[in-house]
């Protein structure tokens, strides 16, 4: 469930760190509702003989366009790159660096896009 809800509330937030966890639970659910709603195309006849994509799966890509630019730079962000750096997975053959990037760990400590979100809180029990 946190999912969906952490889906809703980072819409179009190009602000922040995203982590792997976070990145690859969205690449996953995206992934997984496209196929799903390619399926419904294709029994409902929804889907085009001239391209495979029907009307519901084309409606849920336009959908999530902006939050997978969003969490591809938020992803960046974490590696300590500037979101525009997910323009290289446009270019043939040297676009695989981005896959690279993606799969990194996250830079330690806080970077110029904000504090580490593997970062253990420190409890101060100050009198």
């Amino acid at each position: 469930m946190n999912v969906i809800t952490g889906f809703f509330e980072n819409y179009g937030n190009f602000a922040g760190r995203a982590r792997r966890r976070e990145y690859f639970t969205f690449l996953l659910v995206n992934d997984v509702m496209f196929l799903l709603l390619l399926f419904a195309d294709s029994m409902l006849g929804l889907a085009s003989k001239d391209f495979t994509i029907g009307w519901l799966s084309g409606l849920w890509t336009l959908f999530t366009f902006i939050p997978q630019i969003a969490v591809n730079a938020r992803r960046m962000h974490d590696i300590g790159r500037s979101g525009w750096w997910q323009l290289v997975s446009l270019i043939p053959v040297i676009g695989i660096v981005f896959v690279g990037w993606v799969c990194r760990g996250s830079s330690p400590g806080d970077n110029a896009w904000g504090p580490n979100p593997k970062a253990v809180p420190v409890l101060s029990y100050a009198t």
